[in-house]
């Protein structure tokens, strides 16, 4: 019987295609004037963009895993609260959800602060927009990563964690020597597209008149009405980004599947 192809094995025309296309758009932007313009103004904002995702993403993941702790917990007041947190914040769309942080919870919490010390010492617009927006992006991906970090602590065999206790590991240990690395190994897949993600996402703090990449594209194409060439760019640049991180990722999960198997 002749063997059958298996996505592993496919050749990847997929890459082929893309790369062809983004080496078209690069030979544009070193041969036209526009293009040159463009990238130059929206190149200012891809700081503002990975920055915001990088703190944000490590944020989420430090809430995700502690909500993804108290929905494993004994306590049913903590799971409880855990999975309220958590269908509220996948209820709610990013966009609403930075809207409601940047200009509604944000001046609540303040206006709490000032109200239970009796004084004006902290005012709204002591806190930039740009953290408004991490908050909103930190607090909505906290809700998913704690989905991830749950499914994969709860598929680790659970005669691992009873060999481990057998062994006089405390709980700490057994968490961070046990089922922490290998449920790692599981959820590192899903991170990794959570990841990707919210790359892609940030471009929503552009709503906030945040000069990141989208927003410098929306002001540059609205200046200069070349909206093809101004989108192009910004387009080849989040593709560069996240196409970029996905074959990086690949790569890891590649390699932390060879070392699980030696």
């Amino acid at each position: 019987m002749a063997p059958q192809n298996t996505p592993e094995k496919d050749f990847p025309w997929w890459l082929v295609i893309l790369a062809v296309t983004g080496l078209y758009l690069f030979w544009q932007v070193a041969s036209d004037e526009v293009y040159r313009a463009s990238l130059k103004a929206l190149s200012k904002g891809i700081w503002i963009t990975v920055g915001v995702s990088v703190v944000a993403y490590v944020g989420a993941c430090l809430m995700g895993l502690g909500l993804a702790m108290m929905g494993l917990s004994r306590h049913m007041v903590l799971r409880q609260a855990a999975r309220l947190y958590i269908e509220v914040m996948r209820g709610v769309p990013i966009l609403v959800l930075l809207l409601y942080v940047a200009f509604a919870l944000v001046p609540a919490v303040i206006a709490a602060v000032n109200w239970v010390f009796g004084e004006d010492a902290w005012r709204t617009r002591d806190v930039p927009l740009l953290w408004r927006a991490v908050l909103a992006l930190m607090l909505a991906y906290s809700a998913f990563l704690a989905e991830i970090f749950r499914a994969g602590l709860q598929a680790v065999d659970k005669g691992q964690v009873e060999a481990a206790m057998s062994l006089g590991l405390n709980g700490w240990q057994r968490f961070r020597l046990v089922r922490f690395p290998q449920a790692f190994r599981l959820i590192l897949p899903p991170l990794g597209n959570d990841f990707v993600a919210m790359v892609k996402d940030s471009s929503l703090v552009a709503v906030l008149g945040i000069s990141d990449v989208a927003q410098l594209a929306k002001v540059t194409a609205t200046g200069n009405f070349r909206y093809f060439e101004t989108y192009n760019v910004a387009a080849l640049i989040y593709l560069t980004m996240t196409i970029g991180l996905s074959l990086v990722l690949r790569r890891f999960e590649a390699r932390m599947r060879s070392r699980g198997r030696d």
